[in-house]
């Protein structure tokens, strides 16, 4: 039910945005506005994403998303309005594209989240290629609905569509019965959740690489989208059924690839596929800046497509893999926001491009810059040897105190003493260096490790928690790498019980 309400959710999207570009080629001559228009659709993602990201963690992700659901109908039913008034510009349609664009932004965040809630995790690459599925039918089937409702009874009448189908899934997303996983602690604060999310990202070497590979691709694979509506229009009786049959090739082409992205995975790992893919992204926007007509520029985007979803699934499966449930939705945002931003971007880069010289050389641009990039980027490899467990654990229990806390008192400082063996110092000291980053990512304001000047077998870990309730988040965000990773620690310990573990709470002298 979800996947379908996806799938009607992206077909609107399809239809407002391939509406929206077709009517500012009417609106204005102009390449660069014309680009803008992908940008503006784009650039709310890269500007909200983390908020949003970090309200579908602490809020109730199906309520979060049948809101987002009314507001993309809302916003076509004023797209609508404007345009029977007669008051539409191109300033205009800008401003309210941007403010659909808002309602993506809050979307897309929760539904990724979602994904991994109600699918097992062998089976998620699978599920994230379903979703491809649905996001490249939508490719096809909304700029089909889009022109031929444009044809028929014009632009107006798509926002109606959209207005329609949006409220229809909001319907269908209301009748979802998600079960809340009840918590004794209260839920999170939105600056502190953005904190966290954002030092959660931070720290992920994996997410480093992801993020990278996936600014660089679509800073490179936008100018293809951006200028479409161009090419089309360029091309020998090129109108918006030409618009359309170039984007539905792309749609045709990645469901394709997404349907066989299993087999595909048997030959090339997630690293061969997006370098791969992102070659083929390249030479087939060259094929499509020399193209002469229609027909030779479909099976070049055909080949576009099927290269783009591998790319993109490959570098969506790795990011959804190093993120646990607690900070899903924040990190995928900030994944959005870097893919939304590249894209934005490179719209605008592509499009500026194009308005100093034509658009072919817009084109030829994009591919030969996507090719340095490509070859500057091959060491950031975004999937991992060992996949790391993120399964939640209870192993280790909150602790009891004598004394009452407040549960927003705080900083709280916590020592850990270790007795090492100096003669395993630097093995003990590469084993410390994942333990910070594993304690900064669940929360940690700071941490430190101490040597005792006057007895160097004396080792002790130090960290703050702003307060005694963000302490205690930490034994629920405790997962089975961290678990693997702590006993990995207790080796290297010789003392003759277990590492002393302190913890203190700041008293209010002087506030």
């Amino acid at each position: 039910m979800l996947w379908g309400a996806w799938l009607t959710a992206n077909i609107c999207m399809w239809m407002n945005d391939v509406a929206a570009a077709w009517l500012m080629t009417s609106l204005t001559t102009s390449p660069i506005m014309v680009a803008l228009v992908q940008s503006a659709s784009t650039l709310p993602v890269f500007l909200l994403g983390l908020p949003s990201g970090a309200l579908a963690d602490i809020l109730d992700r199906r309520r979060y998303f049948i809101v987002t659901q009314f507001w993309v109908a809302a916003v076509a039913l004023v797209v609508c309005v404007t345009l029977l008034a007669g008051a539409m510009t191109a300033p205009v349609l800008l401003v309210l594209t941007f403010a659909n664009g808002i309602g993506l932004a809050m979307r897309w965040p929760v539904f990724a989240a979602i994904v991994p809630e109600l699918v097992p995790r062998p089976q998620l690459p699978a599920a994230l290629a379903l979703n491809g599925v649905a996001m490249n039918a939508s490719r096809i089937v909304g700029p089909l609905v889009a022109g031929a409702v444009i044809a028929s009874a014009g632009s107006a009448y798509v926002f109606v569509l959209n207005a329609v189908l949006s409220v229809l899934a909001g319907f269908a997303i209301m009748r979802w019965k998600r079960e809340q996983k009840p918590s004794a602690l209260p839920g999170e604060r939105f600056v502190g959740a953005m904190r966290v999310g954002l030092q959660h990202v931070r720290q992920s070497t994996r997410m480093h690489a992801v993020l990278l590979r996936i600014s660089l691709f679509f800073l490179q694979a936008t100018g293809l989208m951006a200028l479409m509506p161009l090419v089309a229009k360029g091309m020998p009786d090129g109108d918006a059924g030409t618009f359309t049959m170039l984007l539905a090739a792309l749609g045709v082409g990645a469901i394709a690839a997404a349907l066989s992205l299993q087999k595909l995975r048997r030959y090339m790992n997630r690293d061969d596929l997006v370098h791969k893919g992102s070659i083929v992204v390249a030479l087939a926007t060259l094929v499509v800046a020399f193209s002469p007509n229609v027909w030779v520029a479909m099976p070049a985007m055909v080949i576009a497509g099927m290269a783009w979803i591998s790319v993109a699934n490959s570098l969506t499966v790795s990011a959804q893999l190093a993120l646990p449930n607690w900070v899903r939705a924040r990190g995928m945002s900030i994944y959005q926001m870097a893919l939304m931003g590249s894209s934005a971007a490179g719209a605008a880069v592509w499009g500026q491009v194009a308005s100093l010289t034509d658009v072919r050389t817009g084109l030829v641009a994009s591919a030969v810059f996507g090719g340095i990039v490509l070859w500057w980027a091959r060491k950031y490899k975004v999937e991992a040897q060992v996949e790391e467990d993120l399964t939640p654990t209870q192993v280790v229990k909150p602790p009891e105190v004598s004394i009452p806390i407040d549960p927003d008192a705080g900083p709280v400082l916590i020592t850990i003493e270790y007795r090492i063996d100096p003669g395993r110092a630097e093995e003990f000291h590469a084993v410390m260096e994942e333990t910070r980053r594993a304690r900064l990512r669940q929360g940690a304001l700071s941490w430190e490790l101490f040597r005792d000047t006057a007895d160097p077998t004396r080792y002790v870990e130090y960290l703050v928690d702003e307060s005694w309730v963000e302490h205690l988040r930490r034994f629920d965000r405790f997962t089975a790498a961290d678990d693997a990773l702590r006993e990995r620690r207790l080796r290297f310990h010789v003392g003759d019980g277990p590492p002393v573990v302190k913890r203190c709470i700041a008293e209010p002298i002087g506030r």
